[in-house]
């Protein structure tokens, strides 16, 4: 961005003020330092959910959500707090067998390439689906809202056009 008059410096973002910033960071830590994964995955939930569908289980496997997203469900595990444990967040978009589906197969391949981000269309079982799993070592409270909206917000995107187009009839 250039600066029409040299001598009044640019900030970043000219509605938010240095102590702002500073406040917002220092909010972002104390969150990311106080906040179990638990609660962060039940925040995130309760900003997306509809019609107060969400719904927890848990298991010696760790905790289970599901919640409604547009014309989806959405999936959200987590298997604990440890470093090696995992996040794993899925939506189903499309029941198979599917017709022509070669021409599935490409599309999926073709929509993983240029718009799917961290998440990715895969098959489990009888179905499509669009998901993402990491580790949760060094996992952010933006970077498990990012996965949880991304999956939701792909998968509502896309079901409808994948079961148009390929579903079986």
């Amino acid at each position: 961005m250039s600066n029409p008059n040299p001598e009044t410096p640019v900030r970043e973002n000219p509605e938010k003020s240095a102590s702002d910033r500073e406040l917002e960071a220092l909010t972002d830590e104390f969150i990311e330092q106080t906040s179990t994964h638990k609660e962060v995955i039940e925040t995130v939930i309760s900003s997306l959910e509809q019609n107060d569908s969400a719904m927890v289980v848990q298991t010696e496997g760790g905790y289970l959500w599901k919640f409604q997203y547009g014309s989806v469900e959405i999936f959200v595990q987590l298997t604990g707090e440890n470093d090696e444990d995992l996040l794993t967040v899925w939506s189903s978009v499309l029941q198979l067998p599917a017709k022509e589906e070669s021409a599935l197969t490409r599309k999926l391949l073709e929509m993983n390439w240029a718009q799917t981000f961290e998440t990715r269309f895969a098959i489990n079982s009888d179905r499509v689906v669009v998901m993402s799993q990491r580790t949760v070592a060094d996992l952010s409270p933006e970077e498990m809202s990012r996965i949880i909206t991304l999956v939701a917000t792909i998968a509502d995107d896309n079901d409808e056009f994948l079961q148009t187009t390929f579903g079986a009839s």
